[in-house]
């Protein structure tokens, strides 16, 4: 339909395509809520009229009986990897929640297999039910400690910028190169233009902060405090508040909202496994909480829809207004809004919480495997080199960590894991040139009382990431992951339980259900094991991020954060 057509149809002098009549219109720029009926022509909002006139005919007419209309909600930050399951199949978990766009940032993948891993996302996110916008993954490697498979220049992002699915920067981890003048670090920046740069800078503050967010961030989805999050906002920021498996942030970040600063918050996800995806939705989800919290629901919703859609300059949605795209959430009660339908672009995509049928291509593009690891290299024994050692704190629910000491246990020379006391083992194997680097600490916090945890999953670069209480448990969780090329693992004795994760060792080719199914079956068998902790593959998988403080395993060793630099495991 070109514009002028539009344009008629739009002074009623044409019909729509499709009417909602009898709905109560979710009113973002106002926070009110009015009576109306909505016509829909090419997929977007024709107009909007009061209940019981005549302006708008259609070819189909459906009647809401006084339901709820607001705007598709929008996950402003997201890496689809972490859900374990292909963009396919993530929708089929979303949509039906009333997400209908989401902004990624595939640094998961492409940490992986660089460019060959953003191209495979932006290809299968073709066809599906749900728009899927990327941001261009800044930080491949996100740090200097990290060994990734591939990495990621300002000309390879220059380049991403050109594709129309591709709509800024994603999260700057490399604060330190920002501060420092570091040409590639500033290169990044200036590569996405007058687009949108996110941030991640947990923990930064005064003449720093002034500084990152001079250099043209405009977001930052690491506060975790009040205080954090009212620094950025003084500063210009959007504060993305961010509720993940891992780190959840919205319970103490929300009573600063308020009718006159909503405007500088958004929601976010960031990492979700499927468990809490299929039981608490997505930002949906978000909405839901926020309101029990004692939100004003139609504050709920800006934050999930209007916000995003203008910080990420997606103009085209976030209001249920004329010209704005279709993508509509349909709902009974405001308290608590659940999805009755779904509409992207004026299409019925999701009805009572499920996805409808639609068609998609059967094939999906191949991608190579990147699991390179000598099996001579896996050796666990640390000898002994003092008394007193660095260990890893675990804080949960939260993906920053304490940097702890403890008296290590000496066996035959050796520093060994003690359940006993919960000192146990961990070890970060490179996986993707064969270099045979094995870093190994130890960690405080899981719980196990035996057995060993396994995962390809280890944030950002990936590499074989493994805990236990005692070295040849580790030994056998890794082979595991070894034969069933990339995954998650527990190993108790004899008994194994598995994830395969045959896409680049980060996701399933098997549908949300199944995986949901594995996982539960994982955590069953860790708590068994002796873990209190919700997730502890998640958790497990954020202490290799080289870029969240305070003590994190490298392939290289533990690295001391706070300071940027490598130390020694044992103190004297």
């Amino acid at each position: 339909m070109d514009l002028r057509q539009f344009i008629q149809v739009a002074r009623g002098a044409q019909p729509a395509d499709l009417l909602l009549t009898n709905a109560q219109i979710v009113d973002l720029y106002n926070l009110v809520v009015v009576p109306g009926q909505i016509a829909i022509a090419d997929g977007r909002i024709a107009g909007t009229a009061p209940n019981g006139t005549a302006w708008y005919r259609a070819t189909e007419v459906v009647d809401l009986q006084g339901q709820y209309v607001a705007p598709g909600l929008i996950d402003g930050h997201v890496h689809v990897e972490s859900s374990m399951v292909s963009i396919p199949e993530f929708a089929r978990a979303v949509v039906p929640g009333g997400v209908t766009t989401i902004i990624t940032d595939p640094h998961e993948i492409a940490n992986v297999l660089g460019m060959t891993g953003i191209r495979y996302m932006l290809e299968i996110a073709k066809w599906n039910p749900l728009s899927v916008f990327v941001m261009a993954s800044s930080c491949v490697p996100s740090g200097p400690y990290e060994s990734s498979g591939a990495k990621l220049s300002a000309y390879d992002l220059e380049s991403l910028m050109h594709d129309k699915w591709v709509v800024g920067l994603a999260e700057m981890m490399d604060y330190p190169g920002v501060l420092g003048g570091n040409p590639e670090a500033l290169a990044k920046i200036e590569a996405a233009g007058t687009r949108p740069v996110d941030g991640h800078a947990p923990g930064l503050k005064g003449t720093d902060l002034n500084a990152y967010a001079a250099a043209g961030i405009g977001s930052d989805h690491e506060s975790t405090t009040r205080e954090e999050a009212l620094d950025r906002i003084r500063r210009g920021m959007m504060v993305m508040i961010r509720e993940a498996t891992p780190a959840r942030n919205l319970k103490d970040l929300l009573p600063l909202v308020t009718v006159k600063n909503a405007r500088r918050f958004l929601f976010v996800t960031d990492d979700r496994n499927p468990l809490h995806l299929l039981k608490d939705g997505s930002v949906d989800g978000m909405v839901r909480q926020a309101i029990a919290l004692g939100l004003d629901p139609l504050l709920a919703l800006q934050l999930a829809s209007l916000n995003a859609a203008e910080y990420f300059r997606l103009f085209d949605r976030g209001a249920v207004t004329p010209g704005k795209r279709a993508d509509l959430i349909v709902f009974k009660d405001l308290q608590s809004p659940r999805a009755t339908r779904v509409f992207r672009g004026g299409q019925l995509v999701a009805r009572d919480g499920e996805l409808l049928p639609y068609n998609r291509p059967s094939e999906s593009p191949m991608l190579p495997v990147s699991l390179n690891v000598p099996p001579a290299s896996l050796r666990f024994a640390v000898p002994a080199q003092g008394r007193r050692i660095r260990v890893i704190e675990i804080i949960p629910n939260q993906i920053i960590t304490k940097s702890g000491v403890a008296d290590s246990r000496i066996k035959d020379g050796h520093a060994v894991a003690d359940p006993e006391r919960d000192l146990l083992k961990i070890a970060l194997i490179e996986r993707h040139t064969g270099s045979g680097r094995l870093g190994v600490g130890f960690v405080r916090g899981f719980g196990l009382r035996f057995g060993a945890l396994a995962s390809t999953v280890a944030h950002d670069a990936h590499n074989i990431i493994v805990m236990g209480a005692d070295d040849e448990s580790m030994r056998s969780a890794v082979e595991v992951i070894l034969e069933m090329r990339g995954g998650l693992v527990a190993v108790a004795g004899r008994e194994v339980v598995k994830l395969p994760l045959p896409i680049a060792g980060l996701m399933s080719d098997q549908p949300i259900t199944t995986v949901a199914e594995q996982l539960r079956a994982l955590l069953q068998m860790a708590r068994r094991m002796g873990s209190a902790l919700e997730d502890p593959f998640m958790t497990l998988s954020f202490l290799a991020l080289s870029v969240i403080p305070a003590l994190k395993i490298t392939d290289r060793g533990l690295l001391d954060v706070t300071k940027f630099e490598l130390v020694s495991l044992f103190l004297d």
